[in-house]
């Protein structure tokens, strides 16, 4: 099974990106208790050396980090089939106890290193590297993070069996089954959607308002990051019946396969773009005010907002699509 080219794929990414992060924040904790840019030490100028290259190699490492999230969904999908009783990527994640925490480590690891990411471009923008601490402290952070997820990641794919009698999505995420997923599917549909759609809505405002006068960052990350919980929550307990146009279906998983003409990629792409950019955008307007980034910081806050909106209308769109034009109510 671990022969597999997408899982071993995973596997080698994984410890590359793991050992780079993990030498990078050695690297980081120099840099949080010397950096002194007005110093001319021999110290300080070697960090000053290491820190361009240290962060345009991590930062094409984290960019695969991104992208293994959705590779994992999509193998997970595609090597169902392997096991007896799975029909999507429920089934397969469910064949070991380390599925799920690979996945929600993934997730948290996707949010960390799209954050990074947006810090670090921003910290190029000055002369003077002026959020090098921040970006490094958020490196440390992330480091055990990357490194759960690479050996709780190998656990699982090691211990994958083909003989192992597996479930589907129907028995996880249905009333009668136990867990958050539980919670999540009988949450009342309407007044969840109405929940969506007020949570969307606010977030598109509070970003206008951003755009048009320059306040209200801190509110908009805060926005966005709600919005995230929101709509995932809304995506499982009603939207998800739309797509399916069956009262009893709530898997997320089963919208990313071609039958449902992969809407679930564009679905999860715009969810997770908006939630980066969206707190990203907000969390920068906070360092407006240092000298060496007033003049481009503006402009990125602004892009970074332009597209976090981009990315939830996209994601309204597509769900008010199914609600509005398939024939398929809630009664």
């Amino acid at each position: 099974m671990i022969l597999h080219p997408s899982i071993l794929a995973l596997f080698v990414s994984s410890l590359l990106i793991c050992l780079m992060v993990l030498y990078s924040t050695v690297y980081g904790i120099q840099i949080l208790r010397r950096w002194d840019i007005a110093s001319g030490s021999e110290s300080q100028l070697a960090l000053e050396r290491k820190t361009y290259l240290i962060s345009t190699i991590v930062s094409y490492f984290l960019g695969f980090q991104l992208v293994s999230l959705f590779l994992f969904i999509f193998t997970a999908d595609s090597i169902c089939h392997l096991f007896v009783g799975a029909m999507c990527a429920v089934g397969t994640l469910t064949v070991n106890p380390f599925g799920y925490p690979t996945l929600l480590l993934k997730v948290v690891t996707f949010l960390l290193a799209g954050f990074w990411l947006i810090l670090n471009h921003a910290d190029s923008l000055g002369y003077d590297y002026p959020l090098i601490r921040t970006k490094y402290l958020l490196l440390v952070v992330m480091a055990p993070f990357i490194l759960a997820e690479t050996v709780i990641q190998g656990i699982y794919f090691l211990g994958l069996r083909p003989d192992i009698i597996t479930s589907c999505c129907g028995s996880l995420f249905s009333p009668a089954s136990r867990g958050i997923a539980t919670e999540i599917v009988n949450a009342p549909p309407l007044p969840m959607l109405a929940l969506f759609y007020a949570s969307s809505g606010g977030t598109l405002l509070c970003g206008a308002w951003f755009l048009a006068r320059g306040r209200g960052g801190g509110l908009f990350a805060l926005l966005n990051a709600v919005q995230l919980v929101v709509a995932l929550t809304a995506i499982i307990s009603v939207i998800s019946l739309y797509i399916y146009q069956m009262p009893s279906h709530h898997c997320p998983f089963c919208i990313l396969q071609q039958e449902y003409h992969f809407v679930g990629y564009p679905v999860y792409i715009a969810l997770f773009g908006a939630a980066i950019c969206g707190f990203g955008a907000g969390w920068l307007s906070r360092y407006q005010g240092i000298a060496s980034l007033a003049e481009d910081l503006p402009g990125l806050c602004r892009a970074l907002t332009v597209v976090s909106m981009a990315c939830t209308a996209i994601l309204v769109a597509i769900a008010s699509g199914y609600v509005l034009l398939t024939g398929f109510t809630l009664r």
